[in-house]
């Protein structure tokens, strides 16, 4: 990849087509370790909803222990967006150059822990299938809270359910405006956002599919792809604060 295209992908001046080019890396990132997690803990650590929903269940039904659970997860998920968010203002307060990018460092180093830890499951079952969902629960916070700061709250990776809903949505504008005059402007708007969405969820899916094949038939070293990816796509406005640094001490 060109160095000026790993600059501005994760670099601190955005525009729409990086914000665009950054949610899809992490929504195929997203996909593959949520559902390469799920075969290796059988739990999926992006879905906050089905978490809660579940540690509702679970006070009906008396599991108090799942309830603990539950609610670890939704904290740890809760503290990778929290920590996501300090580090860009860290960052920002400093004038760093990597301030969406330092986030994305940090997942990419959380993963090759995940997969560290995945060799030793089998021999600590219990304790370390337990760490490893409340680390997956991290990761996923942090990468939605990223890309949440990046773009302003018009884009998620991880949250696959609100993606759907912006297609209807969009779906439905087309569909209303089909025998109606709207501006060229508008029209192009609403497509854009369309293929925006459809595009996030294709891909999420499609890391889904490798994600799931990877953790398969390679097991947990399947991560390393990913983190490598990240590193790759975080690492230009990071070498160019250390460069900065170096030159004026």
């Amino acid at each position: 990849m060109p160095v000026r295209y790993l600059r501005n992908i994760s670099g601190k001046k955005r525009t729409s087509a990086s914000n665009r080019q950054l949610g899809a890396a992490l929504a195929f990132v997203a996909g593959a370790t949520n559902a390469g997690g799920f075969l290796a803990v059988q739990q999926y650590t992006s879905h906050m909803t089905g978490i809660v929903s579940a540690m509702a269940d679970n006070i009906v039904l008396g599991q108090f222990t799942l309830v603990l659970a539950g609610l670890a997860a939704v904290i740890c998920f809760a503290g990778g967006a929290m920590l996501s968010s300090w580090l860009v203002n860290w960052a920002r307060g400093r004038h760093l150059r990597s301030e969406f990018a330092l986030p994305l460092l940090l997942e990419a180093a959380l993963l090759m822990v995940f997969g560290v830890l995945g060799t030793r499951i089998n021999e600590h079952v219990t304790v370390y299938v337990s760490v490893t969902v409340l680390l997956l629960c991290f990761i996923m916070g942090l990468q939605n809270a990223i890309i949440t700061k990046v773009s302003k709250a018009e884009i998620r990776t991880t949250h696959v359910t609100g993606l759907i809903t912006d297609i209807g949505i969009e779906l439905g504008r087309l569909l209303y405006w089909a025998r109606r005059d709207v501006s060229p402007e508008t029209a192009a708007d609403n497509s854009q956002r369309l293929r925006l969405h459809a595009t996030l969820v294709l891909l999420f899916f499609i890391g889904a599919v490798l994600g799931a094949f990877g953790f398969k038939h390679v097991g947990f070293q399947a991560t390393i792809p990913l983190a490598l990816l990240l590193m790759l796509l975080s690492m230009m406005p990071v070498l160019d604060d250390l460069i900065i640094k170096f030159r004026s001490s």
